[in-house]
Protein backbone atom coordinates (compact mmCIF):
# COMPACT_ATOMS: atom_id res chain seq x y z
CA UNK A 1 0.00 0.00 0.00
CA UNK A 2 1.01 3.27 -0.90
CA UNK A 3 1.58 6.27 1.27
CA UNK A 4 -0.28 8.96 -0.15
CA UNK A 5 -0.55 12.96 1.03
CA UNK A 6 -2.51 15.63 -0.19
CA UNK A 7 -1.09 19.25 0.80
CA UNK A 8 -2.79 22.47 0.81
CA UNK A 9 -1.28 25.91 1.88
CA UNK A 10 -3.27 27.65 4.55
CA UNK A 11 -2.46 30.60 7.38
CA UNK A 12 -0.40 28.23 9.72
CA UNK A 13 1.43 27.17 6.56
CA UNK A 14 0.83 23.27 5.30
CA UNK A 15 -2.50 21.72 5.74
CA UNK A 16 -2.07 17.59 4.85
CA UNK A 17 -3.89 14.78 4.98
CA UNK A 18 -2.02 11.34 4.59
CA UNK A 19 -3.20 7.67 4.49
CA UNK A 20 -2.51 4.29 2.88
CA UNK A 21 -4.08 3.86 -0.45
CA UNK A 22 -5.65 0.55 -0.90
CA UNK A 23 -5.15 0.11 -4.71
CA UNK A 24 -7.90 -2.79 -6.80
CA UNK A 25 -10.07 -2.03 -4.26
CA UNK A 26 -13.40 -3.82 -5.33
CA UNK A 27 -15.39 -0.66 -5.25
CA UNK A 28 -13.14 1.08 -7.83
CA UNK A 29 -14.74 1.52 -11.24
CA UNK A 30 -12.43 0.22 -14.16
CA UNK A 31 -13.73 2.56 -16.63
CA UNK A 32 -12.18 5.60 -14.88
CA UNK A 33 -9.08 6.66 -16.93
CA UNK A 34 -7.38 10.11 -17.06
CA UNK A 35 -10.16 12.18 -18.26
CA UNK A 36 -12.50 11.18 -15.37
CA UNK A 37 -15.54 9.82 -17.50
CA UNK A 38 -16.29 7.32 -14.47
CA UNK A 39 -16.84 8.24 -11.17
CA UNK A 40 -15.01 5.95 -8.87
CA UNK A 41 -17.17 3.93 -6.14
CA UNK A 42 -15.67 4.11 -2.49
CA UNK A 43 -12.34 3.06 -1.65
CA UNK A 44 -11.06 2.96 2.08
CA UNK A 45 -8.08 5.10 3.30
CA UNK A 46 -5.87 3.27 6.01
CA UNK A 47 -4.40 5.18 8.94
CA UNK A 48 -5.95 8.51 7.18
CA UNK A 49 -4.33 11.50 9.30
CA UNK A 50 -4.82 15.34 8.92
CA UNK A 51 -2.03 18.07 10.26
CA UNK A 52 -0.82 21.33 9.73
CA UNK A 53 2.81 21.68 9.53
CA UNK A 54 4.94 24.75 9.28
CA UNK A 55 7.43 23.11 7.00
CA UNK A 56 7.05 19.77 5.07
CA UNK A 57 10.75 18.81 5.38
CA UNK A 58 11.13 17.34 8.79
CA UNK A 59 8.27 15.49 8.65
CA UNK A 60 9.01 14.26 5.04
CA UNK A 61 12.57 13.44 5.82
CA UNK A 62 11.17 11.46 9.00
CA UNK A 63 9.40 9.48 6.00
CA UNK A 64 12.41 8.93 4.48
CA UNK A 65 14.29 7.82 6.69
CA UNK A 66 11.61 5.00 8.32
CA UNK A 67 9.44 6.60 10.21
CA UNK A 68 8.39 3.53 12.46
CA UNK A 69 5.21 4.06 13.59
CA UNK A 70 4.59 4.39 9.57
CA UNK A 71 6.24 1.03 9.27
CA UNK A 72 3.96 -0.39 12.14
CA UNK A 73 1.05 0.64 10.23
CA UNK A 74 2.16 0.03 6.77
CA UNK A 75 4.23 -3.28 6.90
CA UNK A 76 4.31 -5.38 3.49
CA UNK A 77 3.66 -2.02 1.70
CA UNK A 78 4.80 -1.66 -2.15
CA UNK A 79 6.57 1.39 -3.22
CA UNK A 80 3.39 3.08 -5.79
CA UNK A 81 4.63 1.77 -9.59
CA UNK A 82 6.22 4.58 -11.99
CA UNK A 83 8.97 6.79 -11.38
CA UNK A 84 7.57 7.64 -7.61
CA UNK A 85 9.35 3.94 -6.71
CA UNK A 86 12.46 3.47 -4.51
CA UNK A 87 13.21 1.29 -1.84
CA UNK A 88 11.92 1.70 1.80
CA UNK A 89 9.86 5.15 1.33
CA UNK A 90 6.78 4.35 0.09
CA UNK A 91 5.41 8.06 0.05
CA UNK A 92 4.02 10.26 -2.60
CA UNK A 93 2.66 13.84 -1.97
CA UNK A 94 0.25 15.92 -4.48
CA UNK A 95 0.47 19.74 -3.58
CA UNK A 96 -1.75 22.54 -4.99
CA UNK A 97 1.29 24.78 -4.81
CA UNK A 98 3.24 25.90 -7.89
CA UNK A 99 6.57 23.63 -8.70
CA UNK A 100 8.67 24.59 -11.19
CA UNK A 101 8.65 28.60 -12.31
CA UNK A 102 9.93 29.86 -15.93
CA UNK A 103 12.13 32.60 -16.23
CA UNK A 104 9.54 34.44 -18.53
CA UNK A 105 5.82 33.95 -19.69
CA UNK A 106 3.39 31.96 -18.37
CA UNK A 107 3.38 28.04 -17.86
CA UNK A 108 1.85 25.81 -20.25
CA UNK A 109 0.64 23.78 -17.61
CA UNK A 110 -1.57 26.90 -16.43
CA UNK A 111 -2.71 27.62 -19.79
CA UNK A 112 -3.74 24.21 -20.39
CA UNK A 113 -5.96 24.21 -16.85
CA UNK A 114 -7.30 27.02 -17.54
CA UNK A 115 -8.61 25.75 -21.10
CA UNK A 116 -9.61 22.71 -19.69
CA UNK A 117 -11.78 23.97 -16.67
CA UNK A 118 -13.43 27.17 -18.83
CA UNK A 119 -15.49 29.91 -17.70
CA UNK A 120 -15.49 30.32 -14.64
CA UNK A 121 -13.56 27.89 -12.89
CA UNK A 122 -10.85 28.43 -15.34
CA UNK A 123 -10.22 31.43 -13.57
CA UNK A 124 -9.14 29.45 -10.18
CA UNK A 125 -5.48 29.04 -12.09
CA UNK A 126 -4.51 32.47 -11.30
CA UNK A 127 -0.57 32.69 -13.49
CA UNK A 128 2.08 31.56 -11.58
CA UNK A 129 4.92 33.55 -10.36
CA UNK A 130 8.27 33.64 -12.94
CA UNK A 131 11.22 32.62 -10.88
CA UNK A 132 13.31 36.28 -10.70
CA UNK A 133 10.36 37.24 -8.64
CA UNK A 134 11.37 34.82 -6.10
CA UNK A 135 14.11 37.28 -4.87
CA UNK A 136 11.44 40.37 -4.38
CA UNK A 137 11.55 41.73 -0.92
CA UNK A 138 8.11 43.15 -0.97
CA UNK A 139 5.25 43.46 -3.57
CA UNK A 140 6.11 46.47 -5.66
CA UNK A 141 9.51 44.78 -5.87
CA UNK A 142 7.62 41.68 -7.20
CA UNK A 143 5.46 43.77 -9.98
CA UNK A 144 8.64 45.76 -10.75
CA UNK A 145 10.32 42.62 -11.73
CA UNK A 146 7.58 41.33 -13.47
CA UNK A 147 6.84 44.37 -15.71
CA UNK A 148 11.03 44.50 -16.51
CA UNK A 149 11.24 40.79 -17.05
CA UNK A 150 7.58 40.06 -18.81
CA UNK A 151 6.08 42.73 -19.41
CA UNK A 152 2.93 41.79 -15.88
CA UNK A 153 2.88 42.50 -12.80
CA UNK A 154 2.05 40.01 -10.03
CA UNK A 155 -1.57 39.48 -8.69
CA UNK A 156 -1.89 39.94 -5.03
CA UNK A 157 -2.83 36.25 -4.63
CA UNK A 158 0.25 34.91 -6.04
CA UNK A 159 1.93 37.13 -3.86
CA UNK A 160 0.23 36.06 -0.93
CA UNK A 161 1.43 32.37 -1.78
CA UNK A 162 5.19 33.74 -2.79
CA UNK A 163 6.56 32.24 0.40
CA UNK A 164 4.77 28.84 0.51
CA UNK A 165 5.82 28.71 -2.93
CA UNK A 166 9.53 29.63 -2.50
CA UNK A 167 10.11 27.17 0.47
CA UNK A 168 8.77 24.49 -1.52
CA UNK A 169 11.26 25.48 -4.08
CA UNK A 170 13.75 25.53 -2.17
CA UNK A 171 12.86 22.05 -0.75
CA UNK A 172 13.14 20.46 -4.59
CA UNK A 173 16.25 22.49 -4.45
CA UNK A 174 18.13 20.89 -1.73
CA UNK A 175 16.71 17.02 -2.67
CA UNK A 176 16.43 16.22 -5.98
CA UNK A 177 15.45 12.83 -5.24
CA UNK A 178 12.23 14.31 -4.07
CA UNK A 179 10.98 15.84 -7.39
CA UNK A 180 9.92 12.16 -8.42
CA UNK A 181 7.66 11.85 -5.22
CA UNK A 182 6.25 15.82 -4.61
CA UNK A 183 4.01 16.67 -7.48
CA UNK A 184 2.47 20.04 -8.52
CA UNK A 185 -1.58 19.45 -8.65
CA UNK A 186 -4.85 21.75 -8.46
CA UNK A 187 -8.13 21.02 -6.95
CA UNK A 188 -9.88 22.51 -9.32
CA UNK A 189 -9.12 20.65 -12.49
CA UNK A 190 -9.51 17.21 -9.80
CA UNK A 191 -12.70 18.21 -9.10
CA UNK A 192 -13.38 18.28 -12.57
CA UNK A 193 -12.27 14.72 -13.47
CA UNK A 194 -13.90 13.47 -10.47
CA UNK A 195 -17.18 14.38 -10.88
CA UNK A 196 -17.13 14.24 -14.64
CA UNK A 197 -18.28 17.83 -15.71
CA UNK A 198 -17.72 21.12 -14.72
CA UNK A 199 -18.88 22.06 -11.41
CA UNK A 200 -21.55 24.78 -10.78
CA UNK A 201 -20.66 26.40 -7.71
CA UNK A 202 -17.31 28.09 -6.51
CA UNK A 203 -15.96 26.73 -3.81
CA UNK A 204 -16.48 29.99 -1.66
CA UNK A 205 -19.60 29.15 -1.64
CA UNK A 206 -21.69 26.44 0.68
CA UNK A 207 -23.28 25.18 -2.59
CA UNK A 208 -19.57 24.59 -4.38
CA UNK A 209 -18.70 23.10 -0.58
CA UNK A 210 -21.05 20.53 -0.09
CA UNK A 211 -20.55 19.53 -4.21
CA UNK A 212 -17.13 19.33 -3.11
CA UNK A 213 -17.97 17.09 -0.44
CA UNK A 214 -20.26 15.15 -1.76
CA UNK A 215 -17.48 13.77 -4.17
CA UNK A 216 -14.92 13.19 -1.47
CA UNK A 217 -17.81 11.46 0.81
CA UNK A 218 -18.41 8.94 -1.78
CA UNK A 219 -14.88 8.15 -2.01
CA UNK A 220 -14.01 7.62 1.42
CA UNK A 221 -16.98 8.40 3.57
CA UNK A 222 -16.50 9.94 7.05
CA UNK A 223 -13.04 11.57 5.67
CA UNK A 224 -14.18 15.01 5.91
CA UNK A 225 -15.75 15.13 9.88
CA UNK A 226 -12.41 12.62 10.87
CA UNK A 227 -9.96 15.21 9.37
CA UNK A 228 -11.51 17.75 10.95
CA UNK A 229 -11.44 16.21 14.24
CA UNK A 230 -7.80 15.97 14.06
CA UNK A 231 -6.94 19.32 13.05
CA UNK A 232 -6.60 22.73 15.74
CA UNK A 233 -9.69 25.05 15.29
CA UNK A 234 -7.86 27.87 13.67
CA UNK A 235 -5.60 28.69 11.02
CA UNK A 236 -7.36 27.06 8.00
CA UNK A 237 -10.37 27.47 6.06
CA UNK A 238 -12.68 24.88 5.11
CA UNK A 239 -11.67 24.82 1.47
CA UNK A 240 -8.53 24.34 2.54
CA UNK A 241 -9.49 20.80 3.58
CA UNK A 242 -11.12 19.72 0.67
CA UNK A 243 -8.13 21.12 -1.63
CA UNK A 244 -6.11 19.11 0.41
CA UNK A 245 -8.26 15.78 -0.15
CA UNK A 246 -8.43 16.64 -4.04
CA UNK A 247 -4.75 16.86 -3.67
CA UNK A 248 -5.05 13.40 -2.17
CA UNK A 249 -7.10 12.27 -4.66
CA UNK A 250 -4.74 13.57 -7.31
CA UNK A 251 -1.99 11.15 -5.10
CA UNK A 252 -4.06 8.25 -5.96
CA UNK A 253 -4.81 8.24 -9.60
CA UNK A 254 -1.16 8.83 -9.96
CA UNK A 255 -0.03 5.69 -7.79
CA UNK A 256 -3.04 4.08 -9.90
CA UNK A 257 -1.57 4.71 -13.58
CA UNK A 258 -4.61 7.00 -14.06
CA UNK A 259 -3.01 10.92 -13.41
CA UNK A 260 -3.83 13.52 -15.93
CA UNK A 261 -0.34 15.19 -16.95
CA UNK A 262 -0.86 19.18 -18.47
CA UNK A 263 2.33 20.79 -19.11
CA UNK A 264 5.68 18.71 -18.53
CA UNK A 265 8.18 21.30 -19.19
CA UNK A 266 11.13 22.15 -17.36
CA UNK A 267 12.10 25.24 -15.92
CA UNK A 268 15.98 26.47 -15.80
CA UNK A 269 16.57 24.14 -12.19
CA UNK A 270 15.51 21.30 -14.65
CA UNK A 271 11.53 21.29 -12.27
CA UNK A 272 8.76 20.17 -14.48
CA UNK A 273 6.58 22.55 -14.50
CA UNK A 274 3.08 20.38 -15.00
CA UNK A 275 -0.02 19.63 -12.91
CA UNK A 276 -0.54 16.25 -12.52
CA UNK A 277 -4.00 15.30 -11.46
Amino acid sequence: MPYLIGVDGCRLGWLTVSAFFVPNWPGDRPGEGPHGAASPGPNPLVAVEARILPDLEPWLANLEAGDPDLAALGRGAAPPPGPASSPGAPWLVAVDMPIGLSEAGPRRCDQEARRLLGHPRGSSVFPAPIRPMLQAQDYLEACAIGRATDGRALSRQAWNLLPRIRQLDELLQRRPPWRQRIGEAHPEVIFQLWAGQPLEQGKRLLAGRQQRSALIEARWPGVVAACTAQLPRGGWAPDDLLDALACLRAAERRASGLALELGGDRDGTDLAMAITC
